[in-house]
């Protein structure tokens, strides 16, 4: 490990639990001007101190050291591997692990993208990729709610035969055109955080390991459908 991956992770961790360096400093038994230190990467701490973090915040050594992205210490490669490694059985969504972990993904790597977006200061980048993504839930929400015996229309402002009609898929390419746009032109006070891995692993620990989770199997997925696709039209 570097000094700066394990006080930039230290930090975070206690930021993400939101308590000041006092509460954590007390729980951890040592100095709030000790623990400073430690976040500031201006000490190295010992082995007993590193244990009593792990525990404290839940995470393995790896993840606390910056050796790996997940915070059990295990490496997720695909889907498969996610479900299977994952010991989180908490709140889990109507004894749904799959719902519950794929929940957690999308979740993360939202709240990632739209801190990204919050970094860059474009509003329109931020209103276009809400309304994108609020329109995605609204499709399949009302799908799902079409499918149901149980269900009907009273709920939807929007007529079903402009449903149907594809309406709304038609608003999302429009909120992806606004986005693009919105983009390319951010402003002159904009400024685009560092995107790379190793920016990205450092900045956010946690969530980073989401979207790198989707961004692996959705790459995958779509070559994949692609290639069947080439094949098939020969």
């Amino acid at each position: 490990m570097t000094n700066s991956d394990f006080a930039r992770t230290l930090s975070l961790l206690r930021q993400e639990k939101g308590i000041s360096q006092r509460q954590a400093a007390k729980t951890l038994g040592i100095s709030q001007a000790l623990l400073s230190h430690y976040e500031n990467g201006a000490r190295e701490p010992g082995l007993m101190f590193v244990v009593k973090a792990c525990d404290f915040y839940s995470v393995s050594a790896d993840f606390l050291l910056g050796r790996t992205l997940s915070r059990d210490g295990t490496t997720i490669l695909d889907a498969d591997t996610l479900y299977d490694v994952s010991d989180e059985r908490d709140n889990v969504l109507r004894g749904s692990v799959l719902a519950t972990l794929s929940k957690k993904l999308v979740v993360n790597s939202v709240g990632l993208l739209f801190d990204l977006l919050s970094r860059v200061g474009s509003k329109k980048a931020i209103r276009a990729a809400a309304n994108y993504l609020s329109t995605t839930v609204y499709i399949l929400f009302r799908h799902l709610h079409l499918a149901s015996p149980s269900g009907n229309d009273d709920i939807f402002s929007m007529p079903r035969e402009w449903f149907v009609a594809g309406l709304s898929r038609a608003d999302m390419l429009m909120s992806e055109a606004e986005y693009v746009s919105a983009l390319s032109s951010p402003g002159k006070n904009a400024k685009f955080p560092p995107l790379d891995h190793e920016a990205m692993k450092s900045a956010y620990p946690g969530t980073y390991q989401s979207l790198l989770q989707i961004v692996h199997t959705c790459g995958e997925r779509l070559n994949s459908e692609m290639a069947s696709h080439m094949e098939n039209t020969r």
